[in-house]
């Protein structure tokens, strides 16, 4: 296994994921835990250095997240952000206070250069705030390293203990310099030795995945997603000729989504068994409009035929899944939980195996698509917009039919063609096809036919998003050629609600 160098302990701050990402990008392996990790976890780690994350709580508060107060006395160099630097000044002995004002958004702070933290950055820079108690009296042997004008602690330092805090976030792309403070800590107050990349860790993972497997075979359910995908190809590689890959085409996928699978799975030492299971699907799904009700048919149907399917290629030893890192995270656990299949309902519970692989489980979804690279998948594998794992369904207002699902195909398709060409594109862009029918003139004819919307959103991690602001000319085209293009629409809308309070499917 990778040494892992720097601890993430988590106060339930939205960037914990970032930070973890950010020691990646620097050459340094992270890993998350729960602020209730032991000190004897910890010990057992044997990290370099600990950054504490942000977090919504006050640490005045009794019933707010803390951590054992003998983690502070290990001798580990410890960052912390936000709510971090403000709980490490709150157990040692300083003060943290309401302010009579909060200070949300880049900002300009004043920076001592003489801090280790600081060394070699510009004096001033802007950075994000967010927050409304700050440290009024920093602990004993601590001094303030940093300021704002509204902020006069935006950052302390115990050089000789090497205990740290700032009040801003080094870790998002709006703090100026911030890529750097954290690569002060990590390598001149951590000293780690830094040299992991995806190439390090496709090789721990190839040689980790031989050992446990054997000679057994492995299934695994390939949605065609970039999770599952990465997984099978990374397989294929580490165990090839001992995978057997099982996928379901439900009827709701994509334009051309099954072909792009064969054709990138096709050259690869594996067993690809491909279930045409439209009618199937689409007799369960006939007449149901609610999305939910839509989502347990499909994940009903699924589990079905992925029995059928798996019953009749033997008998395979061990279960694969392309479960990664944030799904752990999200788990609150570190434990290996066979979890519900990530693209429609949950495998069989009754399923016997051996064992489970993930080899995805400590990556990111970035550096799966690297992973993905690498092992020489093809950009329209790699770079797949996220989907529902129910498909088009749910993003079909209304009754499902063979004929609307046709249409959104189609729709769909120039959607993610056009906004694909952008430099600046969107995370997130697909049609939806509404259950709205309105009077149209194509020619000297009057129509009566659907409106599609359109959604492309702009988000770090899909927990929140903002619409995303398309050129004028790309929409006007998308619009001309669906009602050009796509028989039975008429009328073409774009969506511009965020999340919150919106969500990111029309689900």
């Amino acid at each position: 296994m990778i040494k892992t160098e720097i601890l993430i302990i988590d106060f339930g701050g939205q960037y914990k994921e970032l930070i973890a990402r950010r020691a990646r990008e620097l050459g340094v392996y992270s890993e998350i835990l729960p602020h209730t990790v032991s000190p004897e976890k910890i010990r057992e780690i044997g990290p370099s250095g600990l950054i504490f994350t942000g977090g919504p709580n006050s640490v005045y508060d009794p019933a707010s997240p803390a951590i054992d107060p003998a983690v502070l006395k290990m001798g580990i160099p410890i960052l912390g952000i936000c709510y971090g630097m403000q709980l490490l000044c709150h157990m040692l002995g300083g003060d943290v206070r309401l302010a009579a004002r909060g200070e949300y958004g880049t900002l300009q702070a004043k920076l001592d250069t003489d801090c280790p933290l600081f060394k070699g950055l510009r004096p001033q820079s802007r950075m994000l705030m967010s927050h409304r108690d700050q440290v009024t009296v920093v602990p004993e042997g601590f001094r303030a390293v940093a300021s704002t004008r509204l902020c006069p602690v935006a950052a302390v330092a115990d050089p000789a203990k090497k205990l740290y805090g700032v009040q801003f976030h080094p870790e998002v792309e709006n703090s100026e310099q911030g890529i750097d403070i954290l690569k002060n800590f990590i390598y001149g107050i951590c000293g780690c030795e830094g040299g992991y990349t995806v190439e390090h860790y496709l090789k721990m993972q190839t040689e980790a995945v031989r050992k446990t497997v054997g000679g057994e075979k492995v299934l695994l359910g390939l949605s065609g997603g970039v999770d599952s995908s990465v997984c099978a190809a990374l397989l294929a590689k580490a165990i090839p000729g001992q995978l057997v890959c099982v996928y379901i085409d439900h009827g709701c996928m994509r334009k051309q989504e099954t072909e792009q699978i064969k054709k990138a799975f096709s050259g690869m030492d594996l067993d690809l068994v491909c279930v045409d299971a439209h009618e199937r699907f689409l007799n369960a799904l006939s007449g149901i409009s609610d999305p939910e009700q839509k989502r347990k048919i499909i994940g009903r149907e699924f589990v079905s035929t992925f029995e059928d399917a798996s019953g009749k290629i033997g008998n395979p030893t061990f279960l694969a899944q392309g479960t990664i890192y944030p799904d752990v995270v999200e788990s609150g656990t570190q434990s290996a939980v066979i979890k519900s299949h990530h693209n429609v309902g949950g495998l069989p519970a009754n399923m016997r195996f051996k064992g489970v692989v993930e080899p995805l489980r400590f990556l990111f979804k970035d550096e799966v698509r690297k992973l993905g690279r690498l092992l020489g998948l093809p950009d329209e594998i790699v770079e797949r917009q996220p989907f529902p794992g129910p498909g088009l369904a749910v993003r079909i207002k209304g009754a499902l039919t063979a004929e609307k699902l046709d249409l959104l195909r189609e729709a769909d398709a120039i959607v993610r063609e056009e906004i694909g060409k952008l430099k600046d594109r969107p995370d997130q862009y697909f049609a939806v096809l509404t259950d709205l029918r309105s009077v149209g003139v194509m020619g000297d004819s009057r129509t009566y036919d659907y409106t599609v919307a359109v959604r492309a959103v702009k988000t770090n991690d899909f927990m929140t998003c903002e619409f995303a602001k398309i050129p004028y000319p790309v929409l006007s085209r998308i619009s001309k050629r669906i009602t050009n293009e796509v028989q039975g629409v008429n009328r073409v809308v774009y969506d511009i609600s965020g999340k919150p309070p919106a969500t990111i499917e029309w689900e």
